[in-house]
């Protein structure tokens, strides 16, 4: 019988290459000795050693299955393709924003509530995931792997040379950055804002301290606005600009790593996942962090970290029994290991795991769950919100904010006009 197609996943004609097209399975779930194969597909490229060494590893523990592991570049567009043609993979490993969302929004993901391994995940990630969804949604999709966090990296061997304290108010941040400006040759910050996706780094980090987790649902029940929620968040964003680069707009996430591995800048607004960048051009550099101090009371802050890759089964697949000794080898601690020591990531597991030195100072707030999600995580692509902070951060004029939040939430009701009608009627059902 031909299987159901899931309407919710759409894939322009145009990125349908004659590459991605290759990649089209059309063989048989079975290897000629009998072995059941388990296809993933994961989005990270990046992490290609990584994940070569757990297929590695697990096929050669294992005489029955054969696992087989897709890294692709554009692995999204990728995964979309191939779920239009209704070439199911049996795992995913994508990231935990608003693509899930769509694909959980479409059916497309098993329900994994009897996997045991649910049971060790952190509770602040799996909360994460609860709110991705759209609709509120009986059981569990997503299992989170390995999280990133964001806030502030800085040059340990610069802040003792000159005996400075890690800020954690607002006031005492900002006293920092004119000290460093007024007595330094060098940068208070460096940002990089040439490339458009860096400046929801800083944004990120300000929105989790100053606002909450549900403000974009909050927005589509229609309980609040971003211009209510988000005027500290902006504020604050444009005030950093004047104890960074002259003009950030001409330099890249790149320039920005080179600077700062380089000691140009004294701390650098970003996530952990910039770290291995930096490294490349500074493998001596003596990196921490610490979370943004976005309030004047310390114990308001929270830590920006999000589930940077969980793995989700896929509704189709035919191998359940064979999926799930896939994901119980995933989560063992010795192969969360190996992704870590090759990613500088945090296990989204509870457990004994050997950490980077550079998220010392985040730990605290990682051990103890004080954390909240990328609101980016939210924001649906078409939106291109990187893009309008981007332009704000570029507007002297006195009613930039204003302006910057009037349009935020005009582009978020025509981008979202859809999902707020169904929130309504879903709403309206609990009534």
């Amino acid at each position: 019988m031909k299987k159901r197609r899931s309407a919710g996943i759409l894939v322009l004609l145009g990125f349908l290459t004659p590459s991605l097209l290759m990649l089209q399975g059309c063989g048989s779930d079975k290897t000629s000795d009998g072995k059941t194969i388990v296809t993933m597909v994961q989005y990270k490229p990046e992490a290609v050693s990584a994940f070569e060494e757990i297929e590695e590893r697990f096929n050669a523990t294992h005489d029955d299955i054969l696992l087989q592991i897709e890294s692709p570049n554009e692995a999204m567009t990728v995964l979309k393709t191939r779920f239009i043609r209704e070439d199911y993979p049996d795992i995913v490993g994508i990231g935990g924003d608003i693509n899930y969302s769509n694909f959980l929004d479409a059916d497309m993901f098993m329900d994994i509530s009897d996997f045991e391994g649910v049971a060790d995940i952190k509770p602040a990630y799996m909360e994460m995931e609860d709110a991705l969804e759209f609709i509120p949604k009986e059981g569990i999709y997503a299992l989170p792997y390995v999280a990133n966090c964001a806030g502030i990296l800085y040059n340990k061997d610069i802040f003792q040379e000159n005996g400075w304290e890690i800020p954690t108010t607002w006031t005492e941040f900002i006293d920092l950055c004119e000290t460093i400006q007024n007595t330094t040759d060098i940068y208070p910050l460096y940002f990089g804002y040439k490339d458009t996706w860096t400046c929801l780094a800083p944004w990120n980090a300000l929105a989790v301290g100053l606002s909450y987790q549900t403000v974009c649902s909050d927005v589509n029940a229609g309980l609040t606005t971003f211009s209510d929620e988000y005027v500290e968040v902006a504020e604050k964003d444009k005030q950093l600009l004047q104890y960074a680069e002259s003009n950030p707009y001409a330099y890249s996430y790149n320039d920005a790593c080179t600077a700062f591995a380089r000691g140009q800048a004294a701390m650098f607004p970003i996530g952990s996942y910039a770290v291995p960048q930096i490294q490349s051009v500074n493998p001596d550099i003596n990196i921490d962090s610490f979370t943004f101090p976005a309030n004047e009371n310390a114990e308001d802050n929270v830590l920006n970290s999000g589930v940077d890759l969980h793995f989700c089964v896929m509704k189709q697949t035919e191998h359940k029994e064979e999926v799930y000794e896939v994901l119980r080898f995933l989560f063992e601690d010795e192969t969360i290991q190996i992704y870590l020591d090759d990613q500088n990531a945090i296990p989204c597991k509870e457990g004994d795991f050997e950490l980077p030195s550079m998220l010392d100072g985040m730990l605290e707030d990682i051990e103890s769950g004080n954390m909240a999600d990328f609101h980016d995580h939210h924001y649906p692509s078409e939106m291109s919100v990187d893009a309008m902070v981007q332009t704000y951060l570029m507007d002297d004029s006195p009613d930039a904010t204003e302006t910057f939040l009037a349009r935020f939430d005009r582009e978020w009701v025509r981008y979202n006009r859809r999902l707020i009608e169904r929130v309504k009627e879903y709403e309206e059902g609990l009534s």
